[in-house]
């Protein structure tokens, strides 16, 4: 049975992979769904509740919530994407290399990730971004970099388990360089963890880039972003509670969707597991 078929007999990772097909769709047909422009002002509409009119309200400048939504889930979906590829990018070879040559080098890399996984990863992310200033594509870049010692591990703790199979030792006795044993031995053995970790990773990184967002470090105005939509309407949430709710409701089906799928992969991806 192969990797398609055991996947589509998992419940959990169907329900989020549909949740994030129809994400991904609207997002992708955001400028043709958006019944307005998404940063075009109306003041004489500001705080309309949702109806017919503005399916989803309207928020305090008078801009269309639905079209912000759905404009937003694109820049949510891109800077989760792009975050979690700095990520392994830099984490997994920093832990294919340590843990395949060992020694001082592996020593000196745990050390120094050890010292980066004290501060919790938003904190770390956050302090990042402050240095570099806000800007998306500056929290895109912190909460790829806050991620990189959690793959580095994860990676290094796969390498050390596959560099001690048989077939590793008969191919280094055969006279392979160790490029080739890292390419054709040991990074298989390393796919599978990290396309779980990544999958889980993305949910997140969306969190996390939310948050930054929503403290005024991550998308500026007027980006319809949502976690810069939640910081907008938390001042209206007893009068106008369309504002934040929308985008907090994105935010968590994103992120449910996000974990059923990464679970239903490691579900199916583990051998020992039978789905």
């Amino acid at each position: 049975m192969d990797l398609a078929q055991r996947l589509a007999r998992h419940r959990g990772a169907l329900v989020g992979l549909v949740i994030l097909g129809g994400l991904a769709l609207m997002a992708v047909t955001a400028p043709w769904l958006s019944p307005r422009d998404p940063i075009r002002t109306a003041p004489r509409a500001a705080l309309q509740p949702p109806g017919s009119t503005y399916w989803l309200g309207s928020d305090q400048l008078g801009r269309d919530v639905a079209s912000r939504v759905l404009h937003g889930a694109r820049i949510s979906l891109t800077v989760g994407l792009i975050s979690v590829t700095i990520a392994v990018a830099l984490g997994a070879p920093i832990g294919l290399v340590a843990g395949f040559y060992g020694g001082r080098l592996d020593g000196f890399v745990m050390r120094v990730l050890d010292v980066l996984l004290a501060f919790p990863g938003i904190l770390l992310a956050l302090a990042i971004v402050s240095v570099l200033s806000p800007g998306l594509t500056n929290v895109m870049i912190a909460v790829g970099l806050s991620a990189v010692p959690a793959y580095a591990r994860l990676v290094r703790g796969s390498v050390l388990s596959a560099r001690e199979n048989l077939y590793v030792e008969a191919a280094r006795a055969l006279g392979s360089r160790d490029p080739s044993i890292l390419a054709r031995y040991i990074l298989p053995n390393v796919v599978a963890p990290l396309v779980v970790t990544a999958t889980l990773g993305l949910g997140t990184a969306i969190l996390a880039s939310a948050a930054l967002s929503f403290l005024g470090l991550g998308s500026q105005p007027p980006q319809a972003e949502w976690g810069r939509m939640l910081a907008e309407g938390r001042d209206y949430l007893r009068e106008a509670w369309w504002i934040s709710t929308f985008p907090g409701l994105g935010i968590m089906l994103t992120v449910l969707g996000m974990n059923l799928l990464g679970d239903g992969l490691r579900d199916v991806l583990d051998p020992r597991l039978k789905v």
